[in-house]
């Protein structure tokens, strides 16, 4: 549970792989040093919680991305297929978001731990504190926090506050910093110099990625060993440069600039769907199966992303069903939200394959996973997560948002 809540944590502000592969050398560590450690364990009892601990480690990444608009890439393609579908419709913040859908988080995480612990895997409690011990050391090698750590840690910390104080709607106004930037600076009855729509979730990412390259870098090992050999410093620039500040365009071109190419390509056949017609009428065909039930409408959009997505990209099967379910809602009568958003949600909710996500490739990978086991644990999960999702959307989500489940609103019209 501590891993699995550390890496849902994790999850919501970096990439899911990443997070996997963060954790994942910590998990195996713990693994190894309870094999040695624990007198009388049996192998099964050893392979019971190697395997409950990598897919609690896997399917926690996965669910914790859905806390937070940046979390996972779906969140990202939905709300670039929204804004692109229904520009005139409601713009739902990084704050907004955070509080709409944590509640999936925090209620989906302890039972996903209940599945893994008690059905699909028996583990049995450890009669030493091993994974306390190991972290113990783990920690005591990594040292101090130095000073580029805690200056990284200070600019994440502003972004996430800056992302979640920019728009807060209350009362159907909103008393975010940008919009008391725009009272401040354009006043009651000035010209309008600036509007706080000049500032989304992008521009603060990019201010504060920019401002990295700008922070110097002091106190590191890197730093001391340079200061005992400064003609090797002079000869060697870039290692010069890249202690110089806390990002250096050298590691930036390290970052995965492909996933910028993958989205625009999911933008591509999205748009490809809307312009054929194709969407359209994905979206009459759909519509003749006469769902009308609000919650059994929200029910079979999350089983159908969540088994979809078992066998192709979370991603791609975002970008090419968000514009076919926006169709099947107006061609419905109901706000495209409905059905939009617990698609979205869903598209990260595949536990039973690991082609389903990369975080279930990588802990398969480590050997610990055995194929019939993530299937069994992933099916379990997978139909408690579509009703997580339904009920959470409904009952929370959609009157957090304002949205009506019968009435198709004027901005989608």
């Amino acid at each position: 549970l501590g891993f699995m809540l550390a890496s849902a944590f994790l999850s919501m502000w970096i990439s899911n792989t990443a997070c996997v592969l963060m954790m994942l050398p910590i998990g195996m560590a713990i693994v190894s040093a309870m094999r040695q450690m624990e007198e009388g364990l049996s192998d099964r009892d050893h392979a019971e919680f190697a395997a409950a601990l990598m897919l609690g480690i896997a399917y926690a990444a996965s669910v914790g991305g859905i806390g937070t608009p940046i979390g996972t890439p779906p969140n990202i393609a939905f709300r670039g297929q929204f804004a692109r579908l229904f520009p005139d419709g409601p713009e739902i913040s990084f704050g907004h978001w955070l509080i709409v859908f944590l509640p999936i988080v925090i209620i989906f995480l302890p039972v996903i731990w209940f599945v893994l612990v008690k059905v699909a895997c028996r583990v049995r409690r450890a009669a030493a504190p091993v994974g306390r011990s190991v972290i113990r050391e783990q920690l005591a090698r990594l040292g101090p926090m130095q000073q580029p750590e805690k200056a990284v840690l200070i600019v994440f910390l502003a972004t996430a506050v800056l992302w979640m104080t920019r728009s807060i709607p209350v009362g159907g106004g909103n008393f975010g910093w940008s919009a008391l930037l725009e009272r401040l600076l354009s006043g009651e009855n000035g010209p309008g110099l600036f509007r706080s729509d000049y500032i989304n979730d992008a521009t603060v990412a990019l201010c504060m990625a920019v401002l990295l390259f700008m922070i110097p870098a002091r106190g590191t090992p890197a730093d001391r060993t340079v200061a005992k050999s400064e003609d090797e410093a002079l000869r060697s620039p870039v290692v010069q440069r890249r202690r110089e500040h806390l990002m250096d365009w050298e590691t930036a071109q390290r970052l995965p600039w492909g996933i910028l190419l993958l989205f625009g390509g999911g933008f591509s056949i999205a748009a490809g769907f809307e312009k054929s017609g194709l969407s359209e009428w994905c979206g009459q065909v759909f519509a003749g199966l006469h769902l009308t039930d609000p919650l059994v409408l929200i029910l079979a959009t999350c089983l159908l992303m969540t088994f979809l997505t078992e066998i192709t990209s979370n991603t791609a099967t975002t970008q090419v069903m968000l514009p076919i379910l926006a169709r099947f809602s107006t061609a419905m009568h109901v706000n495209p939200l409905l059905v939009m958003l617990p698609a979205t949600i869903s598209a990260s909710c595949a536990f039973m394959l690991p082609v389903a996500t990369p975080p279930n490739a990588i802990v398969f990978g480590s050997g610990y996973v055995e194929m019939n086991r993530m299937v069994r644990a992933g099916i379990i999960i997978n139909l408690l997560g579509a009703i997580i999702v339904t009920l959470c959307f409904y009952f929370i989500a959609c009157p957090l948002l304002g949205i009506d489940p019968r009435a198709l609103p004027s901005w989608a019209g």
